[in-house]
């Protein structure tokens, strides 16, 4: 099936809301062509702009792309640093392509700990976009699920503390409303690329009943026909949720 049935095949009535991406593979993308693992830094930039213009076209409401995890702060500072350089510099280049798409950008994680610079001019975007009603692409920056359960239990043990919160008043909703992705809806869909089949650390409260999709393919070949396919895979499954098959259909 090439790139133009797949898309065809998609049942625009049936789209994932939320699309989270496990972007893997840019560094042995590079180091299978005998390049530097920045060259496949700057190829995965070019999927996130194919693969963010091709959810708008179809329709999807929230896209979440893992960008940079806190474990990755332990890589090499040269290599931090050149993502870092890298991020703000397509953030600027992209921000009016955001206007022209009507899309809204939104960061979640530990946002204390990017370089300031860094910092102003992604919130300077998060501001610019704030008013676009199209696309929400959410970056998952300095982000890891446990960081972020820690830091939500932390905030709820607080208020029990201070007399604002009994324990019992807290909720499967409580504790979604109190992690950094509050306001947006589970992902319906996790895709992972590269061949790894294993979440590392992305958003494990909030994917509960996703639907699972991993593919040898590597981030910088990851495009427009890959993510098709993906959520034509989406598409042929049942979603249960804990329910039986006769409850879903009815028959």
């Amino acid at each position: 099936m090439n790139t133009k049935s797949y898309k065809s095949h998609i049942d625009r009535n049936n789209l994932p809301q939320h699309i989270a991406i496990i972007m893997d593979g840019n560094g042995r993308w590079a180091k299978e062509r005998g390049c530097d693992r920045l060259v496949g830094h700057q190829n995965g930039v070019v999927s996130v702009r194919k693969i963010t213009e091709a959810a708008t076209e179809i329709g999807i409401k929230y896209l979440t792309l893992y960008t940079f995890s806190t474990e990755n702060w332990n890589r090499p500072q040269a290599e931090v640093d050149a993502l870092m350089e890298l991020l703000v510099e397509n953030i600027v280049k992209e921000t009016p392509t955001f206007h022209q798409n009507n899309i809204r950008l939104l960061a979640i994680g530990d946002l204390k700990r990017m370089p300031a610079h860094v910092a102003a001019r992604l919130q300077q975007c998060i501001d610019e976009t704030s008013v676009n009603t199209g696309l929400s692409l959410v970056l998952a920056l300095s982000y890891s699920a446990r960081w972020e359960l820690t830091d939500a239990m932390q905030h709820l043990a607080q208020q029990v503390k201070d007399g604002t919160l009994q324990p019992e008043q807290i909720t499967e909703q409580t504790i979604s409303a109190t992690l950094t992705t509050a306001g947006i809806p589970d992902p319906d869909l996790l895709i992972r690329t590269s061949g790894e089949v294993r979440i590392s650390n992305f958003l494990l409260w909030q994917i509960a009943y996703s639907e699972l999709y991993f593919t040898p393919t590597h981030w910088p070949d990851f495009r427009e026909e890959e993510l098709y396919k993906a959520i034509v895979d989406y598409q042929h499954r049942e979603r249960r949720f804990g329910k039986t098959s006769e409850q879903i259909t009815g028959k």
